[in-house]
């Protein structure tokens, strides 16, 4: 985690083993903070990473709408699972 001059960065990144196909890529981009989150899966590894970037610390009012769309997608992308079983 990152702070400095207004902004806040968080990166999280995370590799394990799976055995199937998968990708799948979150983006919420917006002036105040940015969320992007990618995981794929390449024959038995999952990589997952994920950055949350706050760009500014008070948001008006009328943007309230968006910060509720910001964090519904974060809570979304947090709400998914992987599913790891062992091989046969």
């Amino acid at each position: 985690m990152y702070r400095g001059l207004g902004t806040l960065l968080d990166i999280s990144n995370c590799i394990t083993a799976s055995t199937t196909g998968y990708r799948q890529t979150v983006d919420a981009d917006y002036s105040f903070a940015s969320y992007h989150a990618k995981t794929v899966v390449n024959g038995k590894v999952v990589d997952y990473k994920r950055t949350f970037e706050l760009k500014e610390l008070s948001i008006p009012v009328n943007r309230a709408e968006d910060l509720r769309k910001f964090y519904r997608t974060i809570a979304g992308d947090e709400r998914n699972t992987v599913v790891l079983k062992p091989l046969p």
